[in-house]
């Protein structure tokens, strides 16, 4: 890790995921969060101001990257949240099977280097009737757009921290063994089209998915 990655990335990051049109992305989604919630990539724990308090039974954060999560605990402290972080990545989670009522994932799905692991992991610590709460951005419907995405992503992820703008967050997440239930797109607002197309919602476990896995 260069001196670019350590310390001036992780404050780009969170400047950039900061920014006012995100920030109103993060409102709509973290509020559902209930029971025992784990976020996967909380970074500097941008989303903690809007947890409801009074659904959390615990709450638990992950991310690859120390500088974030020390970002993130004084969030905490000043949210006056009880967090337990976990310094790791999200293809190897280092909690129990069947444990979380709720798992969120805000603007991290773009960035996980195997993204479907990773996904596997979170319907693995997930309870059978849990939710994944997404709120991403990714492949644009539009294909103008989308032909550039794929042009500049090998560049943009190298200036970014690994961030990909041309996922398919919807497929992804299907590939993973889960069934997305809701969820809504469209561009925010004042963002440069070639990384601001959105999508937000759930998704669960898909059963028939585990049933299909059992026969193989």
């Amino acid at each position: 890790m260069n001196i670019y990655e350590k310390y001036l990335l992780p404050r780009f990051l969170n400047c950039a995921c900061s920014s006012k049109q995100i920030t109103y992305q993060r409102k709509k989604v973290t509020p559902f969060a209930k029971g025992k919630i784990l976020e996967v990539g909380i970074g500097s724990g941008l989303n903690l101001p809007f947890y409801d308090k009074s659904k959390i039974i615990e709450l638990w954060g992950i991310d690859p990257s120390k500088e974030l999560n020390i970002m993130a605990k004084n969030i905490a402290k000043k949210e006056k949240l009880s967090v337990n972080f976990i310094t790791s990545s999200a293809e190897e989670i280092p909690l129990p099977d069947n444990y979380f009522d709720t798992v969120l994932v805000t603007y991290t799905m773009c960035t996980i280097p195997e993204v479907i692991k990773a996904n596997k992991e979170i319907r693995r610590v997930l309870k059978k009737n849990g939710k994944l709460i997404f709120c991403e951005h990714g492949i644009s419907p539009d294909e103008n757009i989308k032909k550039w995405q794929n042009r500049i992503n090998k560049f943009w992820s190298k200036i970014a921290g690994g961030c990909n703008i041309n996922r398919n967050i919807p497929s992804l997440i299907k590939k993973s063994g889960f069934k997305v239930v809701e969820i809504e797109e469209m561009y925010i607002p004042k963002i440069p089209k070639i990384a601001g197309y959105n999508y937000w919602g759930y998704a669960i476990p898909n059963q028939k998915y585990k049933a299909i896995k059992n026969l193989l």
